[in-house]
């Protein structure tokens, strides 16, 4: 029979895994070269991408954009100062951009920081209580079904961005050269992913694509929205409401 481990125990082995051990973030080989090539590639591939993705779920979830580039930065902090193992994923998920819609129509974008705090107190007692496990009771289809119908909503709520506000204040779908180029360089990158990885891993296929559509446009002056056109994403420090709560 399995041994569980009890939730002090528990505790003081999260607690113990807060602080750095080099053993565990540096390679027995030592540094080199390949392994700061790796963490910095990584870093920028996740910042430039990040950043339209962040926006993008933002859009899905009914917020305004700063508020996603807000939730990516404060996100990647906590799992850079405080994660427990070496990689480790961080950023805006679909999952929730979904089902977060209905909260921030009905109640305001105030209470999806609520939401997300406790559901991150929610998390840390189904670590503490080790209620992953559970997660084995799930069917496989279950879950394929899930993540196929996450990628079918979130497609459907990027079509908005075909459309415009045309002269007399109505949303139209976007037509001529604007459209021409947007269905171009969306197949132009989802291209760039998945071919790139076949002649070279050494840079990521994202920052490729990235890097790539951007000197296009910027090289042959292509009119086409940009992310600073979606909406503003100036701004500065955070500022906290607590007074709607009241």
């Amino acid at each position: 029979m399995k041994k569980t481990t009890p939730p002090s125990k528990a505790m003081l082995e999260l607690a113990k895994s807060l602080s750095f051990n080099t053993q565990n973030y540096i390679p027995k080989g030592g540094v080199s070269f390949s392994l700061f090539k790796v963490e910095i590639l990584s870093g920028l591939t996740v910042a430039l991408a990040l950043v339209p993705e962040a926006i993008a779920f933002a859009f899905v979830a009914g917020v305004a954009p700063l508020s996603g580039l807000y939730a990516a930065f404060i996100v990647g902090l906590i799992t850079a100062v405080f994660g427990g193992r070496p990689g480790m994923i961080s950023g805006a998920t679909g999952a929730l951009a979904v089902v977060m819609i209905s909260l921030v129509t009905e109640h305001g974008a105030e209470y999806l920081f609520a939401t997300v705090v406790l559901m991150g107190v929610l998390q840390l007692f189904a670590g503490i209580f080790k209620l992953g496990k559970f997660i084995r009771m799930v069917p496989e289809p279950v879950m394929l079904g899930f993540v196929n119908g996450l990628a079918i909503v979130i497609g459907i709520s990027q079509l908005s961005q075909f459309k415009t506000i045309n002269d007399l204040g109505q949303s139209v779908w976007i037509s001529g050269d604007i459209l021409l180029y947007s269905i171009v360089f969306v197949l132009l990158t989802m291209f760039v992913i998945w071919f790139f990885p076949k002649l070279t891993k050494a840079v990521p296929s994202t920052l490729v694509a990235i890097l790539l559509t951007t000197v296009l446009v910027l090289a042959l002056k292509i009119n086409i929205p940009s992310v600073g056109d979606l909406a503003s994403i100036k701004g500065g420090y955070l500022i906290f409401q607590f007074q709607t709560f009241h």
